[in-house]
């Protein structure tokens, strides 16, 4: 398949959007409208042109390092484009030399590919056993030959990749949970199916929750603050720093002004009490579970596995292959501190995908080297 060579220049929002509608599994991450919610960095839409024909797109946020106001150029679970069709050196070359003219010092990269997949029963069988540290010992459901040629084509290209160890870090995470919503060949599963992949508890759960008394609705943006009252009684709960109410609220209104119903709030309650509720974003043929809270009250109703019901309804409803339930370790060690988060996910049906991982490329190396070492001395 011959081409031209493809040429990168700034696009507006608007040519930015009318391509993501035609496309399939582009993240919400990869939306000109998610740089207006992310805090801190400034969005910048840019398109591949095969000639005239906008081919790709990236949104790359912008950072800049301190004193030397140079930018940091990240393009996270992206970008939008056909590494297959044009080869990763046609794609990635004029995209590093467009940042670089432009001032910027590194480009930081997740190309969100699924590399390999295991299966939910297979991982939840296997936690804690003896001659299981970690996933890769573990045999693998499905493998990307494409993805694991983009990463040795990153390399090729002087890409270092993150080793990000067993814990997570500051990015996008390599390993991700994802509750499968179709079948090997594309078909909508229904979801009797979906739930034949949770472990018999979970299952069991979810049956007592769809039974109950409990009523789940889909909220507004007023109905934000009920959903920070559960989330910050989950953040003192659980000893992490929550985000502000006013972070919600934008992200619920601008992300559905640019794409109506992509951002919807559930909660869960029972006789007037909230119990439960989450936030779930959907782009294009994709779903995402980003924030989920619940009460200490009423355990017994188990109302966020009624949430998720209707968020799986939902997805299926609207077409998505998989409803990523966010970030795991490769751990399969009981001892670690995350081995929690995995067997709770896998209980709940989700796959364990490892995708490419971030990489970084220095495009003015000492600048680059300066500010690596600036990070470590901050994480110390």
């Amino acid at each position: 398949m011959s081409h031209n060579e493809l040429h990168v220049r700034p696009i507006s929002s608007t040519e930015h959007s009318s391509f993501l509608a035609t496309a399939q599994d582009v993240s919400f991450l990869q939306r000109p409208e998610w740089a207006r919610v992310k805090g801190g960095w400034r969005g910048e839409s840019l398109g591949w042109f095969d000639n005239d024909s906008l081919v790709g797109t990236a949104l790359v946020l912008h950072r800049s390092a301190p004193v030397i106001k140079k930018t940091l150029a990240y393009v996270p679970d992206g970008p939008v484009i056909d590494f297959e069709a044009y080869g990763a050196d046609a794609v990635l070359k004029p995209l590093a030399a467009y940042l670089k003219n432009r001032g910027s010092f590194q480009l930081k990269m997740g190309p969100g590919r699924a590399v390999r997949t295991w299966g939910a029963a297979a991982v939840r069988k296997n936690l804690g056993k003896e001659g299981f540290a970690q996933l890769s010992d573990l045999d693998v459901q499905s493998q990307s030959d494409s993805a694991l040629a983009l990463n040795d084509a990153l390399g090729a290209l002087g890409f270092t990749k993150e080793d990000v160890g067993l814990d997570f870090a500051a990015g996008q995470p390599e390993y991700v949970a994802r509750v499968a919503l179709q079948d090997a060949e594309g078909n909508q599963l229904d979801t009797e199916k979906v739930m034949a992949s949770y472990s018999s508890t979970t299952r069991n759960e979810t049956r007592k929750a769809l039974k109950s008394t409990l009523q789940v609705e889909v909220g507004e943006c007023k109905d934000m603050a009920r959903f920070h009252a559960l989330y910050n009684h989950t953040a003192d709960r659980q000893d992490f720093t929550g985000r502000p109410l006013s972070y919600f609220e934008k992200m619920h209104t601008v992300l559905n002004e640019a794409v109506p119903g992509s951002c919807t709030l559930y909660i869960a309650s029972n006789e007037g009490v909230d119990l439960a509720a989450s936030i779930m974003i959907r782009s294009s043929n994709l779903a995402w579970y980003l924030y989920g809270a619940s009460s200490s009250e009423q355990r017994k109703l188990f109302a966020p596995k009624a949430i998720m019901h209707h968020m799986i309804s939902d997805s299926i409803e609207a077409g998505c292959r998989y409803l990523d339930q966010g970030g795991v370790s490769a751990t399969l060690d009981k001892d670690h501190h995350l081995s929690g988060l995995t067997k709770f996910k896998t209980n709940t049906g989700c796959d364990i995908v490892q995708t490419n991982g971030e990489w970084d490329l220095a495009l003015n190396k000492p600048l680059a080297w300066a500010f690596e070492k600036y990070m470590n001395w901050r994480k110390k």
